[in-house]
């Protein structure tokens, strides 16, 4: 029965699931919205320097010099944070035609300009024309997700039925790309143009209003609401006991909400107002996944200080240093907790315990909420707890769900340490 199950694992669930975390639009949609992390980042950086969470420091930020200190410092903020969109776009269309082997550099190029097509300018007193730079940042997530997917593949496809401009290979490379660019650049720019005008005409008036109404809104009551939650964390967990990347897999689906959530956050944490998300990438980068998918860092713990067996005691030591970092694949492969049924539950239930106790304690206010701040997820625990939520009770949070962690992961250790044991034992006779 064991083999049966561990063939049809192998041969039918891993492939599958590979399959689709290897799929040619979700890897360039992962791979092109890392890209906005560095800026996220930066952008954290000053945001923590103008709004340090000590009375004395923000007093002494806004009445030194003559000047608002906190508001300078946001300048770098603004310049990161609010210009999410634009490189998700240039991102996502640069990866997906390097996998279609087209010149990505002009083919975002392209969906660059495509994306400011779809955004409605303003026009100042002046008769100055301007982009609203809310639609350039979270607010245009979703736009800059399906310009830089369908419209690339549009442009892809009309590149591969050559309806290109040829030039002479006398013609310098740069000048060459630029030209075979022009007809189906031209295509996507009008097709795109006409999707506008067709828009305009109904009561939605523009493109932005059609995807907050449709996709945004609806996807984001659905992440930021427990069982939306709860669903896509064991879908993560399910993926890993495969043995394929679950945080990928579906990150490069939900990370567009999550990090819109979490820039709604610091807008409204910047302009004073309260907090609108519970669900953000913080939520799940320092609250559930505490030593990384499976909120394994209380396990590591464990084996590096309460392993009876030999091999246990050597493999805590390799751990326990990455989990604290929240870099577990040497224990997920190392225990191993892939395809392993002795580990598979705790390593379901205990993240599935973190979204409740994290989700249940910032709705109702025990504890802060992530403030916008992107912190690295390799950031350890406490530090992280506090930097994100700019409140001590981000740091209780955070211990009493490692704790939790460890004790449900407790008994499942011990058993298989005990196992273990009786083996080394065994083989010592």
């Amino acid at each position: 029965m064991a083999q049966t199950t561990n063939n049809f694992l192998n041969q039918k669930m891993i492939p599958f699931f590979q399959k689709i975390a290897a799929s040619r639009h979700l890897t360039a949609l992962r791979d092109g919205m890392t890209a906005a992390v560095p800026m996220i980042i930066i952008g954290s950086v000053f945001m923590i320097l103008a709004q340090f969470p000590i009375p004395a420091y923000l007093n002494f930020m806004a009445h030194t010099f003559g000047k608002n200190w906190a508001t300078v410092l946001q300048y770098p903020t603004n310049a990161s944070f609010h210009i999410m969109g634009l490189i998700a776009v240039a991102g996502i269309s640069y990866q997906l035609a390097k996998s279609y082997k087209v010149e990505p550099f002009s083919t975002m190029i392209v969906m660059v300009g495509a994306f400011l097509l779809t955004i409605p300018m303003k026009i100042d007193k002046a008769g100055a024309l301007w982009v609203p730079l809310q639609q350039l940042d979270s607010a245009g997530l979703f736009i800059a997700l399906i310009v830089g997917l369908f419209a690339t593949d549009l442009y892809v496809w009309l590149v591969h039925k050559n309806l290109t401009i040829k030039m002479p290979a006398s013609v310098p490379p740069a000048v060459s790309s630029s030209f075979a660019s022009l007809i189906p650049g031209g295509v996507v720019l009008t097709v795109v143009w006409i999707i506008r005008l067709a828009v305009e005409a109904t009561p939605m008036k523009s493109i932005p209003n059609i995807i907050i109404f449709f996709l945004q809104q609806p996807l984001s009551q659905l992440t930021n609401s427990l069982w939306g939650a709860l669903v896509i964390e064991l879908l993560i967990c399910i993926l890993w006991i495969f043995g394929v990347h679950g945080g990928n897999t579906v990150s490069g689906v939900m990370m567009p909400i999550w990090l819109g959530a979490m820039a709604q956050n610091a807008s409204a944490h910047a302009a004073g107002k309260a907090l609108p998300n519970v669900v953000t990438q913080q939520f799940w980068d320092n609250f559930v996944h505490m030593g990384g998918a499976g909120a394994t860092l209380g396990l590591a713990i464990m084996i590096a200080l309460f392993s009876k067996s030999a091999e246990y005691k050597t493999l805590g030591g390799l751990i326990v240093g990455p989990a604290i970092f929240n870099i577990n694949e040497p224990i997920i492969f190392g225990l191993p907790i892939v395809l392993n049924y002795q580990i598979a539950i705790p390593f379901i239930v205990a993240p599935l315990v973190n979204v409740v106790t994290t989700y249940i304690a910032m709705s109702t206010g025990l504890v802060a909420r992530t403030m916008g701040v992107m912190v690295p997820w390799t950031t350890p625990p406490i530090i992280s707890g506090y930097l994100a939520t700019g409140h001590i009770s981000g740091v209780i949070l955070q211990i009493v769900n490692i704790i939790l962690d460890g004790l449900i992961y407790y008994v499942f250790f011990k058993r298989m340490d005990r196992a273990k044991l009786k083996e080394e034992l065994a083989l010592e006779k």
